[in-house]
């Protein structure tokens, strides 16, 4: 009897910290239950699962390696350390775009302040990532808030994805800190599915259901 294929599946979930001084950062609201959820959706597939997660309030799934950043820099690192091996890499986060230029060692004082932070652009990691594509499928999240499909469809080519998960974050009830989502789940290769609004352990759990047959085929 042949052993049965187990995917290795390499996930990032919740915000990054950029930090200006030992108390003040730039972040954004994502809370990481949509990674979460993946997570323990693709354990409950029998998948091998590193999950590398931003700060965030919640217990790392049952049988998941979870690994803990908190800057892009780092979460650019450890996705780049665990990629080579990975089967399916979802990038859930929400790696900031921007860090300040400079990181003061001790907190400022309030008229120490600076009026304006200057800014530099962080690595585009699933940019990277989909330059280093070889058999792996890889994932990505479109959190937009207006030309949600047109903004998807761009990213999904420019960043050489297999899957692009588009979702609406300028509604309260969906999205980042929410316990629900609704996305829109499209292929490379135009295949496009709705899933309409429910808590974010089912979404993730429709959202394997449909790619996990693609990885199969890719890793065999």
């Amino acid at each position: 009897m042949s052993k049965k294929l187990k995917i290795r599946c390499l996930i990032s979930a919740g915000p990054t910290r950029e930090w200006i001084d030992p108390v003040r950062f730039i972040s954004n609201p994502s809370s990481g239950k949509m990674g979460y959820a993946l997570a323990e959706a693709a354990k409950n597939l029998d998948m091998e699962v590193s999950l590398i997660s931003g700060p965030v309030n919640l217990r790392c799934p049952q049988g998941v390696q979870l690994v803990r950043i908190e800057t892009a820099l780092e979460m650019q690192e450890v996705m780049n350390a665990h990629f080579e091996k990975a089967d399916l890499i979802i990038m859930c986060a929400a790696v900031s775009d921007h860090r300040p230029s400079k990181i003061y060692e001790r907190k400022l004082r309030k008229n120490e302040f600076p009026d304006k932070i200057i800014l530099k652009r962080n690595p585009d990691i699933l940019k990277i990532l989909g330059g280093r594509k070889k058999n792996q499928v890889l994932v990505g999240f479109a959190a937009e808030t207006n030309e949600i499909m047109i903004s998807a469809k761009r990213k999904l080519k420019e960043k050489n994805l297999d899957w692009i998960v588009a979702n609406d974050v300028s509604k309260s009830d969906i999205g980042f800190s929410s316990d629900k989502n609704e996305v829109t789940l499209i292929s490379a290769d135009g295949f496009l599915k709705q899933i309409p609004s429910t808590n974010k352990s089912k979404i993730a759990k429709e959202i394997l259901d449909v790619i996990y047959p693609s990885c199969l085929k890719k890793v065999r």
